[in-house]
């Protein structure tokens, strides 16, 4: 998509001055209706919310200025992703959310006119939702060339069999991108697979489950499906890219949707330090002595903050440089934001979590929600381990070779 590299910085600071006024105006109140109560039952205020944002021109900020975006380059989305981050609604709000964002990208450098103009816009102009089918319960998600699922071509039709699951929002969403093994007996693992759109009002294709999130079900966005295929045929113009290209577009659709998560998770961690300051200043251990005095409490604080920032450096550097020269020469950046960012997440999240005592693990701060779903962020995307390796070696190497 298109970018815009010379945003004016107070442009900019004025545009992120619109969007946090949004969030404490509109979406902060709905936060725990939709979160804790049902999703479902609050999407008609949340709708009406995606209209207001519509309204104000901060709708799909991702997008080009001809789509109907801000024509933000990676950078600029990037602090607009952490603002939105400070909510679990944010990126929904402003159809900017995972696995979304990351089918708009891939469709909008691979996908057909065809399908751009039956799926694409309407997904781009927020009229319906996506989700992305490739981790299976059977196989390592961490190494995805191993696929059980198979898309056989017959005449001008792929004929869909397996078994999906962590397809993300498949609850209510109107298509899914499948990735499938077109070419078993090719030499190269990495072009076996390719990436086909399956609507889901399909007869082949059958909802299994909501899966439980550490007791929590979910539903419609707020939730991971369990699905499968059978004998779910699709026209071959339905294919993303060209046949054995699956694993090169899942790289090219990861790499950018780092950055979004790398950000979106630097906003969690900015509203829990807000949330465990606010409780450490409030909670007194005697009268005329708040928690926040207490030295351990203040440690806590500090390290968050400091490691916040030094998040927020890398994934701006790594966007920078993505922006500049492509996702591959920011291989190794990329890897590094995603182990280290998800661990700082994770920390700031029990810090506060602890501050807020046993308040901390239950549903009556947004601090529950975060820990549970967000506990996923040193999985998805590549393991952490996978990551430190890739990093690990590529410094290595530079050492072995000097």
């Amino acid at each position: 998509m298109e970018r815009n590299l010379n945003r004016n910085i107070t442009g900019m600071e004025n545009l992120l001055e619109q969007y946090e006024d949004f969030l404490k105006q509109h979406v902060y109140p709905l936060e725990m209706e939709a979160i804790y109560g049902s999703f479902k039952a609050t999407l008609p205020k949340l709708q009406e919310l995606r209209q207001k944002a519509k309204d104000k021109g901060l709708f799909a900020p991702h997008l080009s200025l001809s789509e109907g975006g801000l024509g933000l380059s990676l950078q600029e989305f990037g602090r607009i992703s952490e603002t939105l981050g400070r909510s679990p609604l944010g990126h929904f709000i402003f159809n900017c959310q995972a696995p979304d964002i990351g089918n708009m990208e891939l469709m909008h450098q691979f996908a057909s006119q065809t399908l751009k103009e039956r799926y694409l816009l309407p997904l781009q102009k927020g009229e319906i939702r996506s989700c992305f089918a490739m981790t299976e319960p059977e196989h390592a998600g961490s190494n995805p060339v191993h696929l059980s699922t198979t898309a056989v071509r017959i005449g001008d039709e792929y004929i869909i069999n397996g078994h999906k699951w962590f397809t993300s929002s498949a609850d209510g969403a109107a298509f899914t991108i499948v990735m499938a093994v077109t070419d078993p007996n090719n030499s190269n693992p990495y072009q076996r697979a390719s990436m086909i759109l399956v609507p889901l009002d399909n007869s082949g294709y059958h909802f299994v489950r909501n899966i439980p999130i550490m007791g929590d079900v979910g539903e419609d966005y707020m939730s991971h499906a369990e699905v499968k295929f059978i004998d779910c045929k699709v026209p071959v113009s339905n294919l993303i890219g060209e046949e054995g290209q699956g694993f090169a577009l899942a790289q090219e659709r990861l790499g950018p949707g780092r950055i979004h998560h790398c950000m979106r998770w630097i906003g969690i961690c900015e509203r829990a330090i807000e949330l465990m300051c606010k409780r450490a200043l409030s909670r007194m251990l005697d009268p005329g002595r708040p928690l926040a005095q207490q030295q351990t409490i203040q440690n806590w604080i500090a390290e968050s903050v400091a490691s916040v920032k030094a998040s927020r450096l890398m994934v701006l550097a790594t966007a920078k440089k993505i922006d500049e020269e492509g996702a591959k020469a920011a291989k190794e950046d990329i890897s590094t934001i995603k182990f280290f960012v998800s661990d700082v997440l994770m920390k700031t999240l029990d810090r506060a979590i602890q501050v807020h005592g046993a308040l901390g693990i239950t549903d009556d701060t947004l601090l529950s929600f975060w820990y549970r779903h967000e506990r996923g962020a040193r999985i998805y995307d590549g393991p952490d381990e996978v990551h430190k390796t890739v990093l690990a070696k590529r410094v290595l190497k530079k050492y072995a070779e000097s």
